[in-house]
């Protein structure tokens, strides 16, 4: 039997970025990993970040944003920090095994219309779903 490793994803309002790794993580590799994302303050979880995870057929509606502290209790063997502000505020995440760094635009500074908002949380999404899928895709073929 293969022991989920536990995997948390950190940003800074733990609204968009952080979200749409943990779900895209869970829905693809829930098999593998067990996803969690937290943040170094809370906000409401991103109504865009939603519908474009729902554009893929992944649900993050029932998500909830928590700060580092509401996981402060558990253990982590790799922890990912998506924003360089996290970064520099959690350079290493201490209840983590390892913490690893790889910084994503955030969503919501996108200018112009709804839609070009919206594309950008696209592009977002995107380039966080093929990250994982190089990042913890390759790691399932390393590992029997």
């Amino acid at each position: 039997m293969t022991t989920q490793k536990k995997v948390l994803f950190v940003c800074t309002a733990n609204a968009a970025r952080s979200q749409m790794a943990e779900g895209y993580l869970r829905a693809a590799y829930g098999d593998r990993y067990e996803a969690f994302s937290a943040g170094t303050r809370t906000a409401q979880v991103s109504r865009r970040a939603i519908i474009v995870m729902l554009e893929i057929g992944i649900d993050i509606s029932h998500h909830y944003s928590k700060t580092l502290d509401e996981v402060a209790g558990m253990s982590f063997d790799i922890a990912v920090t998506l924003c360089d502000r996290a970064r520099q505020v959690c350079p290493v995440i201490p209840n983590a095994t390892r913490t690893i760094h790889k910084g994503f635009d955030d969503p919501h500074l996108i200018p112009g219309t709804d839609e070009d908002i919206l594309n950008g949380y696209r592009r977002v999404r995107d380039e966080i779903v093929q990250w994982t899928d190089r990042t913890f895709g390759m790691e399932l073929i390393k590992k029997p």
